[in-house]
């Protein structure tokens, strides 16, 4: 028997809370559900940032994608990676006795070996990842602490990627910041089939770790990385774009009992709180803080407010937000498409059916959402003199959140790894 809790942590790609336990009554989740059921579930959990490398960075260090290195994708000609002298999770916890494995992707740089796993299984689809992790469980009687990272493709699209079929069979919901069309049905459905298909990998790796007699004695994490992959969602700071189904069970540590948890959490507090459990010291430059003593309820810091923000994704552009409990308020950096439409999407019926929606204006320089009456955020009230007190409030703490972790927004354009290759390219 270890010493030391096992730790697993499971992601989904481009999930958000899109989940029955989130109230979604029309997603087949029974499996993901279970892990809320049975542990404790964040009902207002937000990600730093709603593209997949950079909010995937902060879960694996504990700090801001601009922080990090991450303000991009990592994969191809974007070239975003993890600077020099970043911790991954895997780094820390091997350095701490762990013996660390990961399985499916990885999204943080563009070199997997520099992230510090002593095995790096084989990628896959849901069904051949859970196949490997159950298979390696079952071989193995651990006596030295695991951290186990398994990032699961799914829900990412094309949805029907491994033959994977649109799931009606208990009708569609479309949420209602997507148009009520039929177009928006059929994509919803594939969504929901690409769901079911990752609940099933998540209901194999658990009943995996219940096999193998370990379950009580690991804090099993879940969540995404961002929001679905619909416009005004994935690529946005709005809501549907920044929160994220976040799940903790420890059976052993009476983090159980399907109890839920109101207050604001960031995807920067997963890992110093994955630390926290494990008994390691917190790094010095961790810029979120353990949720264990709030879901044992122990004293601890609320938050008032959540960070979120955007560089880069398929293009330039800059936005950063901040979230009370009440109020959204962005800031737009640059005069870009109202809504930045990725090419997973731009394929998709949504958009091509009504292109102008979100392709016919540009960003305004400023957002602000009072969310009590509007939850979908389709009131733009900056400048609004009702509003101004909160606005002013809003936007001098925002500022000074971007100083206070050094933004480089602050200093001026942000150059991409391309940008800076092809200046050097000149010799």
């Amino acid at each position: 028997m270890a010493d030391s809790p096992h730790v697993v942590l499971i992601t989904c790609h481009d999930l958000g809370r899109h989940l029955g336990c989130y109230g979604v009554e029309t997603v087949q989740s029974p499996h993901i559900d279970a892990i809320a059921f049975g542990g404790v579930r964040f009902e207002h959990a937000y990600c730093v940032s709603p593209g997949c490398s950079p909010s995937r960075s902060t879960l694996a260090t504990g700090r801001y994608p601009h922080t990090n290195g991450v303000m991009g994708l990592t994969h191809g000609r974007f070239g975003w990676d993890l600077g020099r002298e970043e911790q991954h999770a895997a780094q820390i916890f091997g350095a701490h006795g762990y013996e660390t494995h990961l399985f499916g992707l990885q999204h943080v740089s563009p070199a997997p070996e520099r992230l510090g796993f002593a095995r790096v299984h084989d990628q896959g689809l849901g069904p051949e990842v859970a196949a490997d992790v159950a298979a390696f469980l079952a071989g193995t009687s651990p006596e030295t602490s695991m951290y186990i990272e398994v990032n699961l493709f799914e829900p990412h699209r094309p949805y029907d990627r491994g033959g994977v079929a649109p799931d009606t069979e208990r009708g569609v919901w479309v949420p209602p910041y997507l148009p009520q069309t039929e177009e928006a049905r059929s994509e919803m459905a594939a969504l929901q089939g690409a769901v079911r298909q990752a609940d099933a990998a998540v209901g194999q790796i658990a009943a995996a770790l219940e096999r193998a007699g370990i379950a009580d004695d690991t804090l099993l994490v879940f969540t995404a990385d961002h929001g679905i992959a619909m416009p005004r969602a994935k690529c946005t700071l709005y809501d549907p774009g920044i929160g994220v189904v976040l799940l903790a069970r420890w059976p052993g540590a009476g983090i159980d009992g399907g109890r839920t948890v109101d207050e604001l959490v960031s995807n920067v507090d997963v890992l110093p709180s994955l630390l926290d459990a494990a008994g390691i010291p917190a790094p010095g430059g961790m810029q979120g803080r353990s949720f264990i003593p709030l879901v044992r309820g122990e004293a601890h810091d609320p938050r008032d407010a959540v960070y979120a923000e955007k560089t880069y994704h398929s293009y330039y552009d800059p936005m950063r937000a901040i979230r009370t409990a009440r109020h959204k308020y962005i800031r737009n950096f640059e005069s870009a498409f109202l809504v930045e439409i990725p090419g997973d999407i731009a394929d998709g019926a949504i958009f091509r059916s009504d292109t102008q929606r979100y392709h016919g204006a540009t960003h305004p320089a400023t957002e602000l959402y009072d969310l009590r009456p509007d939850p979908d955020e389709q009131q733009n009230l900056a400048g609004d003199p009702a509003y101004a007190e909160v606005e002013q409030e809003l936007d001098a703490r925002l500022w000074a959140w971007m100083w206070e972790v050094d933004d480089p927004l602050l200093l001026g354009p942000v150059p991409s790894p391309a940008y800076r290759q092809g200046v050097a390219a000149q010799g």
